[in-house]
């Protein structure tokens, strides 16, 4: 893979990562929402969805940190 493409994966990586944290913070304003109404169930429901965004864009960021670690120099 060339440079422009190792730069064009990098990326594509960050936007999927960026792309999972709006949707985990759109997760934990609906949760919020949700527990001010004492709707506990479907707050902690989100708050798990919230999670799981963070979850994907970390490993999203572990990857692109892997592939750049292949790259790298001592």
């Amino acid at each position: 893979m060339g440079a422009s493409e190792d730069l064009e994966s990098a990326a594509r990586l960050f936007d999927a990562a960026a792309d999972e944290l709006e949707q985990s913070v759109a997760h934990c304003r609906t949760a919020a929402a949700h527990l001010r109404a004492r709707e506990v169930p479907r707050g902690a429901a989100h708050a798990w969805a919230a999670w799981g965004h963070i979850d994907l864009a970390v490993e999203h960021l572990r990857e692109q940190a892997r592939l750049h670690a292949v790259k790298s120099n001592p």
